[in-house]
This record gives C-alpha cells, structure tokens and sequence, in this order.
C-alpha cells in the first residue's frame, strides 16, 4: 500500500483514543438532544439519562452513517483532487481494490460533473 501524503503526528494509538472520546462525547449528547425516555409523554429532548445505553447505541448508528457519507465526500473530493485508488485505499486503511470495491467508478469515471455527485457505496447501502 503507497504511503499517505501527509504526515502523522500523533501515534495511531493515541489518535484511536481522542476519536473514541469524541465520538462518545457525541452520541451522548446526540442522544440527549434526539431522544426522550419511553413512557414518559411530558419528557422533552434532553431528558435521555446520561448513561441510556439504548438511547447511545441508536445515535451511535446515526453517526456511523453519518461518517459513511463524510467519507464518500472525502473519497469523491480527493479523486476529483487527483487522487487514485491507491491513494484513497491508504487513507482508509484498505487496499487499492479494496477502494475500488468501495467506490466503484469513481477514479475511472474521471471527474463528476455535478458537485452535488457522490459515489454510490458498492454494498447499496446510504
């Protein structure tokens, strides 16, 4: 797998652990703005327990598809930047195929004309 073009700063440990915190910090407060506790009409957003693991484990779901689609923006603004395959297939950890698995036509197509264009997943879902 080529290199990445940029440098890494941090060890991918200690990237892992701000990324987990962020993420926790996000789908607690997600969950405390979407979601209210069942049976409890009057109960507004907010209102969530600070620890409903249910309430947590749903906007985790939201914001894992959430960061499928940020990261078929990325993918399809570094092609349209000059990036290939095997580049994109570096900055996610996977391999060239594996990107092209991914984002099937999306380096091959050229550059989409519609800005609003993005690549269709190749496993159909979003």
């Amino acid at each position: 797998m080529p290199s990445n073009p940029f440098d890494v700063v941090l060890p991918e440990r200690e990237i892992a652990a701000i990324a987990d915190a962020a993420v926790a910090d996000l789908a607690q407060r997600l969950a405390q703005r979407a979601f209210r506790p069942m049976g409890d009409p009057q109960a507004g957003p907010g209102e969530v327990p600070e620890h409903d693991a249910l309430a947590i484990l749903h906007a985790l779901v939201h914001l894992q598809h959430a960061i499928e689609r940020q990261k078929d923006r990325a993918a399809t603004t570094a092609a349209r930047e000059g990036a290939g395959y095997p580049q994109l297939g570096a900055a996610c950890n996977m391999s060239r195929q594996g990107a092209r698995r991914r984002w099937p036509g999306l380096v091959s197509a050229g550059h989409p004309e519609d800005e609003g264009a993005r690549p269709r997943p190749a496993d159909g879902s979003h």
